[in-house]
């Protein structure tokens, strides 16, 4: 019988650094161009006409109105015990005045509606931008169409 060397047919046989080395020259030579196409427009762009400088636009004419803080007390099976809430409402500067008047019942509104809403919603971190929404409408419904673009809730803790 013939001696084989079974480990030599085995062994897989080894590759040049230089095909790894050109394989990565390539890659980064690839991501550099579809960096510069999209960053000049090439792909999402700019009509011939259009700079591809971002020009800042005016602050509209807005103004805030402050809601005064609201604790609500959640039920016995909630997790935490209160709720800490506080928010701003975004106004054109024209309506400040009459907003400003309607704050009281925009805190009973409010009031209202986060007494009434589950703990588990509260609770739940993603559920603040339906709440959100949910609240600016009753707003909008107290104020009047148009009066409030925005509500800005700058403090949401439960504790």
């Amino acid at each position: 019988m013939a001696n084989t060397d079974v480990a030599g047919a085995i062994a897989p046989a080894r590759g040049s650094k230089k095909s790894v080395l050109v394989g990565m020259l390539l890659a980064l030579i690839l991501a550099g161009g579809g960096f510069y196409a999209t960053w000049s427009g090439l792909f999402f762009g700019h009509s011939e006409g259009e700079a591809t400088t971002h020009e800042a636009q005016p602050i509209p004419d807005i103004a805030f109105v402050a809601i005064e803080p609201l604790v609500i007390s959640l039920g016995p099976g909630a997790a935490s015990k209160h709720l800490r809430f506080r928010a701003q409402l975004e106004v054109e500067k024209p309506e400040v005045d009459s907003v400003s008047l309607l704050v009281p019942r925009i805190v009973d509104v409010l009031n209202g509606y986060l007494r009434a809403v589950d703990t588990s919603q509260l609770e739940d971190p993603s559920a603040l931008i339906r709440l959100r929404a949910h609240m600016l409408r009753r707003i909008q419904l107290v104020v009047g169409e148009g009066r409030v673009r925005d509500l800005l809730i700058t403090e949401f803790v439960l504790n």
